[in-house]
């Protein structure tokens, strides 16, 4: 299993079209958060997304956050890393 990170940008999208692209990531796997190293789960910034667990390839990986994308009916543009770690400072922690 691989674990991806999704940064998806539309453009000229409303926030109404990013509730679109988070409904379309979810259902292909993509979280809004991820779970850091202190087990606490955190928001990503809008267009970001998690694949923590995920069975396909990078370029696969990419294609299913675009399929998502094209759901907005937006121009966009897609940029997906295989990670081994991250870090990160100053996202919200989600709490429910």
């Amino acid at each position: 299993m691989a674990s991806y990170t999704a940064r998806v940008e539309l453009h000229s999208a409303t926030a109404a079209d990013y509730e679109t692209l988070h409904a379309a990531m979810q259902n292909r796997g993509y979280l809004r958060t991820i779970v850091g190293g202190d087990g606490r789960t955190y928001w990503l910034p809008t267009g970001t997304y998690d694949a923590p667990s995920a069975t396909v390839d990078l370029t696969k990986a990419r294609d299913i956050a675009a399929e998502a994308a094209q759901q907005t009916g937006k121009t966009f543009e897609v940029f997906v890393v295989e990670r081994g770690g991250a870090a990160w400072l100053g996202m919200k922690q989600k709490t429910s």
